[in-house]
């Protein structure tokens, strides 16, 4: 219990910088006696109290450039001796607000998410799409929210300045509605197309990727094949696979790095 409390106030800490740029200096100097108990109880290894000590020094000099670290890295080294573990949601990752006016993206570089249904590849994914300049996103009807808190969290700010659009259909399954999908030439992220390295990849088009346990459905592979084809990462270990979020990181770079000769 003591461990847990101590490792809290380091985390309050962290985020009290963040928001406000500063810590009081009695804030640090309460921060600094608790490492010195923490180091006079000796229940850490050579390591850890050499890290300990290393950061009572920061916290006694207020030296703010490294402040931020030293918070950090004492928090989760507390919360290790807890035997607790971070979950994503727990980390620190300050974006500020995004400004749409400074994103460039690739004219007709879409993406699809077929039944995606972590928030956390969601999030993931608008990040990525964000970063590698993807016009707009679709998203299936069984797709996860983007705007769950895990996926806002995830995304870092993505899902305010990425175009998206829920759709109410499954566009390949044949049926007609009131909302417009593009028309417009599409391939599918799954196993057993193209290799990376020698698929063609358009000037236009939609990217689909589907599911985390059933891939890319049947009706959107025929729809892919009919069209620019799969597009596949070879794997080399046991597992054979990748996460989704994953794949389309590395997908969006090689598209994006074409898109950028294509623009040249």
């Amino acid at each position: 219990m003591r461990l847990r409390k101590a490792a809290k106030l380091f985390d309050e800490a962290e985020r009290l910088l963040i928001v406000s740029g500063e810590i009081p200096e009695t804030k640090t100097f309460y921060l600094g006696k608790i490492i010195e108990l923490l180091i006079q109880d000796g229940e850490f290894s050579p390591a850890e109290t050499e890290k300990l000590k290393a950061a009572h020094k920061v916290l006694i000099e207020s030296s703010h450039q490294d402040l931020r670290y030293t918070l950090n890295s004492i928090y989760y080294l507390l919360l290790a001796e807890t035997g607790r573990y971070p979950s994503d949601w727990d980390f620190i990752e300050p974006s500020g607000s995004l400004d749409p006016s400074k994103r460039c993206s690739f004219p007709g570089m879409q993406v699809y998410l077929e039944d995606i249904r972590s928030p956390f590849n969601v999030g993931a994914i608008f990040r990525t799409a964000e970063s590698f300049g993807v016009e707009k996103i679709w998203l299936s009807p069984l797709c996860a929210d983007p705007r769950h808190k895990r996926a806002e969290r995830t995304a870092m700010g993505c899902v305010d300045i990425v175009p998206w659009e829920r759709l109410s259909y499954h566009p390949f399954s044949g049926k007609t509605e009131l909302q417009q999908f593009p028309a417009a030439p599409v391939f599918a992220l799954e196993t057993g197309g193209i290799p990376i390295s020698d698929f063609t990849f358009p000037k236009k088009g939609i990217i689909i990727a589907g599911s985390e346990e059933l891939g890319v459905s049947p009706e959107a592979l025929a729809a892919s094949d009919a069209s620019l084809g799969r597009v596949s990462i070879p794997t080399h270990g046991a597992k054979a696979s990748l996460n989704v979020s994953v794949a389309f990181g590395i997908v969006m770079q090689a598209w994006a790095e074409v898109m950028e000769e294509k623009d040249a």
